[in-house]
């Protein structure tokens, strides 16, 4: 047996999509996207987003086009977007499929208070800050591997972020 430090599953440096290298080196919030109610719920880690200020603001998602989520915007239009913390880096895995959640992703989020029915789908209980939106209606264009969705946003709650969840290189990390 042989132990080393690189990780055994990821292709050598040099075999690795060069564009999705350098979007790692943007780094970004870890947010997760949560629609439906009931035993009707999807949800979906996301690290590529956009915020657009203006009257109304956006926000901007590259979803996977074969994800639940997607199937859920284009059918009901609304999806609440949260902002992960530190210690919820498992419920993230979870939720991107890397990670086992035995009974569901959501069950997973019980340890962190349980999930409260929004106008917009579920938001996990005590989220510091997040938002509620609705998709402009418009099919989302394809880009790359991903469909962009463009929600308006209708609520926002901002909170305490000192333990705010990034993503940068393959990697969780506090700000």
């Amino acid at each position: 047996m042989t132990i080393h430090g690189d990780h055994p599953f990821i292709p050598p440096e040099s075999e690795r999509d060069p564009i999705r290298r350098l979007r790692g080196r943007l780094g970004g919030a870890v947010s997760l996207w949560t629609a439906g109610q009931g035993t009707d719920r999807v949800g979906l880690t996301v690290s590529s987003l956009l915020i657009s200020p203006g009257e109304p603001g956006h926000v901007l998602g590259l979803i996977d086009p074969e994800s639940e989520l997607a199937d859920a915007l284009r059918a009901d239009e609304v999806v609440v977007v949260q902002f992960l913390r530190y210690p919820q880096r498992q419920l993230a895995d979870a939720f991107a499929g890397q990670f086992p959640a035995p009974g569901g992703a959501f069950r997973l989020g019980e340890e962190f208070g349980g999930w409260i029915d929004t106008d917009w789908g579920p938001l996990l209980a005590g989220a510091s800050s997040w938002l509620g939106a609705r998709t402009t209606g418009a099919s989302p264009d394809t880009v790359g591997w991903s469909q962009l969705f463009d929600c308006v946003i209708e609520h926002i709650q901002l909170g305490d972020d000192n333990d705010a969840l990034e993503h940068r290189r393959g990697r969780y990390r506090r700000p």
